[in-house]
């Protein structure tokens, strides 16, 4: 799922409920198989998994392309600084003292207040 993420820059990051499903079942058609490595699984193609994208390169196409058609401009990187902040606040959660928890909070709660405050502006949407 990272991976999916990485490759399409961001643009699609799918959830385990719809990505194990989709391996299952190409896998129940012998197209991929997977393997458990480092706590999670791998999948890979098959020797029909690649034949079958061999002989269906053109209609399959390229899903990263795919995945990043008719996103708005600076989208991506919304996205991107959101996974940051979150990181970043798991960080203050792991190691920040009762002050800096606290002063978190307020920086979070401002700026979701903030957010909010943008989308309420009567500005026309620019996407």
């Amino acid at each position: 799922m990272q991976e999916i993420e990485a490759r399409s820059e961001d643009a699609w990051r799918p959830s385990p409920g719809s990505v194990y499903p989709a391996f299952q079942l190409l896998a129940d058609e012998g197209l991929v198989r997977s393997e458990s490595r480092d706590g999670g699984n791998l999948f890979e193609l098959t020797d029909a998994g690649r034949s079958y994208v061999d002989e269906h390169r053109e209609q399959l196409g390229s899903p990263w392309t795919l995945a990043g058609e008719g996103v708005p401009e600076g989208v991506r990187e919304l996205g991107k600084l959101m996974r940051q902040v979150g990181i970043a606040v798991k960080q203050v959660m792991h190691a920040g003292g009762k002050t800096q928890t606290a002063e978190a909070a307020r920086v979070l709660a401002e700026t979701r207040r903030s957010l909010y405050r943008i989308l309420a502006e009567d500005e026309p949407d620019a996407r």
